[in-house]
């Protein structure tokens, strides 16, 4: 998984404050990060069932977070979802 410097970098990098650590912007780049560790994990790992699982659990969070970012904020949508190059 993401080490605490790694969350640090990205915490940095989205926060929309100075002591910000929960916005969804923030919430969405760590996800982005472990779903492409777990990605890369199950490439090699194939019948890692659990993992899979919590692939998953991961991109349906994901998935909901960029959701409701899109209803209450379409800039901040916008401008996350080209930073993090998601289609």
């Amino acid at each position: 998984m993401l080490s605490v410097q790694q969350k640090q970098k990205l915490i940095e990098k989205f926060r929309t404050h100075a002591s910000d650590t929960g916005s969804p912007q923030v919430q969405v780049a760590i996800l982005t990060e472990e779903i492409k560790f777990l990605t890369k994990h199950l490439k090699g790992h194939k019948k890692d069932h659990s993992s899979r699982r919590g692939l998953l659990k991961k991109v349906n969070e994901r998935r909901r977070l960029l959701k409701y970012l899109e209803r209450e904020d379409p800039k901040a949508f916008k401008k996350l979802k080209d930073a993090l190059e998601l289609k």
